[in-house]
């Protein structure tokens, strides 16, 4: 039984990469991490300059999937209620009105909130309850999404006119926070030739995920994490910590260090990433590679990093190198 899941697990992403990384050049290690972000049930924060692909990617990741997929445009005047919907007054045919609850477009399996940042904080919160507890509260009714549901933003790092930081409590209900860079010589020639014409791209028949999705999730608990993996889970989030490190970069330079939930999301991604690679069990190199991406968006640098010019990704490889000098090779 167990050996027909895993068949059908790797035979599904099989499929699902092939597609995107054929209409989305050179982000294989994307498309893998926005799988195990959909067998999760995580949300996913998309970084990078404008024109490289972020929106393409979750149009694409979107078509193959037999799911419910809505975009909501993110602009200053948004507001709340035009994401998780309203009450509206109805007539019936015996003339009694009533108010009657529309969703929005939250209610979908997959919602992609494109250019997030542009909206004001109070419209950002509208994320908060549905990307965590999978509901939404509209007047003290509780309103349960579909699922899977994920969320996938899209923000725009050179443009800060006009655009609102994301809360820290919305940046940490975020899964991973991934990178989309330029491409480079070959990679853009690949890009103009797959797009060369449009019109003869081939589009897939959509999976039925919602039922694959179901069977398959269920493997997760059939990985084994050995209490060795745990710890270093443990003292990886702890030693971003100021109060708590060690690690004298982290002292100086870090005001916030990443949450529990950080911990949480880096073991259950490392699961999906053992069985992607046909594993039941969970290595050091599997938190090791999926470090960066869980944890990068949660840790706060503090002014001093920020006049040393210092990166999270810089901090992170220190931590990371600390951590294996002192605890991986006694295991």
């Amino acid at each position: 039984m167990l050996e027909s899941k895993m068949n059908g697990l790797l035979h599904f992403y099989s499929d699902f990469s092939g597609f995107l990384n054929n209409r989305i050049v050179g982000c294989g290690e994307i498309v893998k991490r926005l799988f195990i972000s959909l067998m999760i049930g995580g949300n996913i924060l998309l970084e990078g300059p404008p024109g490289v692909g972020k929106t393409s990617m979750v149009k694409s990741f979107a078509e193959l999937l037999d799911l419910r997929y809505s975009r909501i445009q993110f602009t200053p005047d948004l507001m709340p209620l035009d994401i998780i919907g309203s009450n509206i007054l109805q007539q019936s045919e015996a003339g009694g009105r009533s108010f009657e609850f529309f969703k929005g477009p939250i209610f979908a399996n997959i919602v992609l909130g494109d250019e997030i940042n542009r909206a004001t904080p109070k419209t950002q919160s509208a994320f908060l309850e549905a990307m965590e507890e999978k509901r939404i509260t509209f007047l003290g009714t509780e309103h349960p999404l579909p699922s899977p549901f994920m969320v996938i933003a899209t923000q725009n790092p050179i443009e800060l006119e006009g655009t609102y930081p994301l809360p820290e409590a919305q940046i940490d209900r975020f899964l991973m926070k991934l990178y989309f860079h330029y491409p480079d010589f070959l990679q853009l020639k690949q890009i103009i030739n797959t797009n060369e014409f449009p019109d003869r791209i081939v589009h897939p028949e959509k999976k039925e995920t919602a039922k694959v999705w179901k069977e398959l999730k269920e493997l997760e608990d059939e990985v084994i994490v050995i209490d060795d993996i745990k710890n270093y889970i443990t003292r990886l989030v702890v030693s971003t910590h100021p109060l708590h490190s060690n690690i004298p970069a982290v002292k100086q330079f870090v005001l916030y260090g990443a949450s529990p939930r950080a911990g949480i999301y880096l073991l259950r991604a490392a699961k999906w990433k053992a069985l992607l690679e046909n594993r039941i069990n969970v290595s050091f190199e599997d938190i090791e590679e999926l470090a960066y991406d869980v944890l990068n968006h949660r840790i706060i640098l503090n002014f001093d990093a920020e006049a040393e010019k210092l990166e999270v990704g810089k901090l992170l490889q220190t931590v990371v190198l600390d951590l294996e000098k002192r605890y991986k090779p006694r295991i």
